[in-house]
């Protein structure tokens, strides 16, 4: 993901989550439903079902901790350019551990995100595919990972809304 394919996301869900008439402004927005929201992008021709957290916490040698993050987002997107249909993505609001993975629990399934920088996503089409099937059919997602300054995350993600909105971000990005 480019750095200001970054900034339009974080800056659209930003504006999205905020309330008011600063929501109502917001012209890539396409849909919403319940915790997850669809956005659209031009040139070339993006969607994505896109939710913030619910609850996060830190910790540090097994405490809680209180530490500053940046948007905190779980994405699906669907790049017809590129032939993407349903990439999973999360940023953590932090650049991750090197090396480090992320857990993502849904359904009581199991899954590992590779990290670069501040996103994660899963290795394969494959695997995404099993995740997007597994976000339909849950109640929540859990995302565990580590920051590069060592401070363990646990950011829990509603699935309210996620199938239509999933679905509405295919749809409108399918040739």
């Amino acid at each position: 993901m480019t750095a200001p394919m970054k900034a339009f996301i974080s800056a659209s869900f930003l504006a999205f989550a905020a309330s008011g008439a600063l929501a109502q402004e917001v012209t890539n927005r396409v849909a919403a439903d319940t915790d997850w929201a669809v956005f659209e992008g031009e040139d070339p021709k993006e969607c994505w079902a896109v939710t913030a957290p619910k609850e996060t916490t830190n910790t540090r040698d097994g405490r809680t901790v209180s530490v500053r993050r940046g948007d905190i987002l779980l994405f699906v997107t669907y790049r017809p350019a590129q032939n993407i249909a349903g990439e999973v993505s999360f940023t953590g609001g932090y650049p991750f551990a090197e090396g480090s993975t992320v857990t993502m629990e849904v359904a009581g399934s199991s899954f590992e995100l590779f990290s670069e920088g501040e996103y994660a996503w899963p290795a394969t089409p494959a695997d995404d595919q099993k995740i997007v099937t597994a976000m339909k059919r849950g109640a929540n997602a859990v995302l565990t990972a580590r920051s590069s300054r060592g401070t363990q995350t646990k950011d829990t993600f509603s699935l309210l809304g996620a199938t239509a909105m999933i679905e509405q971000a295919e749809t409108n990005c399918s040739n």
